[in-house]
């Protein structure tokens, strides 16, 4: 892993996932091979791959007391490019650092992490203007480190949800994206359900696999080594457009059942 510290001009910027976006650190430990954040190697300059590298934007509490004193009030996504509580959080404490500096000035946090380190500062989070959603994709352990191998095992970020819920604060669920064939199986769909229905969750989003050019390296990668019989449908839905829009229809269908059945479709968003 290579780890540089940076400065940052800028923080809290426009975004489209809430009115501002915050990201301490560019890249991320997680290394999710399906991730679409790795396109910001085009920007920054590093030619490691994606999980290989992270900069850490060390002046992220000072900028951002600027920025929060001359911003409108909105709410805030944490984080849009990276996990906010990546394994560096541990050393850093940006991500916390700035949480505080938001909530203190007025702004509303929401955050989505794969990480269930997010408890450790359950102190700052327990707050009215906090919402706390974790990305979930499989039960499956082997998946998970295949293809999200720095990431908490999926148990534990559940664990993590649900010791938020206990403290008040508002928590939510991102399913997905789902893997054809791998992860979008009626089983693991209906484990993953099954595991999130007894949370008090305020909305749940499930969501397909984005077929980015630049993330087809690196899920046909791990494709040759484990799924050999898959690759060639893989190249299809990342590139032949008929054949992604029957993949998502499929997914779509398959999880409003599951979703039915557990009684989880009033809260569920899709994306498919």
């Amino acid at each position: 892993m290579k780890i540089a510290q940076i400065k940052c001009k800028s923080l809290l910027v426009d975004s489209g996932l809430a009115d501002y976006a915050v990201n301490c650190y560019r890249g991320c430990g997680h290394g999710c091979r399906y991730c679409y954040a790795r396109y910001i190697r085009r920007f920054s300059g590093h030619k490691e791959p994606w999980g290989e590298f992270v900069d850490v934007r060390i002046n992220a509490r000072e900028v951002l007391e600027k920025e929060v004193k001359r911003k409108p009030k909105g709410r805030v996504f944490i984080s849009s490019v990276c996990d906010g509580w990546q394994p560096l959080e541990e050393k850093y404490r940006l991500s916390r650092a700035c949480v505080q500096i938001l909530l203190e000035a007025g702004f509303k946090v929401t955050i989505l992490t794969k990480s269930a380190f997010f408890l450790q500062d359950l102190d700052i989070l327990e707050h009215p203007r906090v919402s706390i959603g974790a990305t979930l994709t499989t039960l499956d352990e082997d998946l998970r480190r295949l293809f999200e191998p720095g990431s908490s095992p999926t148990l534990q970020r559940i664990k993590a949800l649900k010791a938020a819920d206990k403290k008040g604060i508002t928590v939510w669920v991102f399913l997905g994206p789902f893997l054809p064939e791998i992860s979008d199986t009626e089983e693991n769909l209906e484990a993953l359900m099954k595991a999130i229905a007894r949370l008090r969750l305020d909305h749940i989003y499930l969501d397909k696999l984005n077929p980015r050019p630049d993330i087809w390296p690196s899920v046909r990668e791990v494709l040759e080594e484990h799924f050999p019989h898959l690759v060639d449908y893989y190249k299809k839905i990342f590139f032949h457009r008929p054949t992604y829009k029957a993949y998502t229809k499929r997914l779509g269908q398959a999880a409003r059942l599951i979703a039915q059945k557990h009684n989880l479709f009033d809260t569920m968003r899709m994306s498919c």
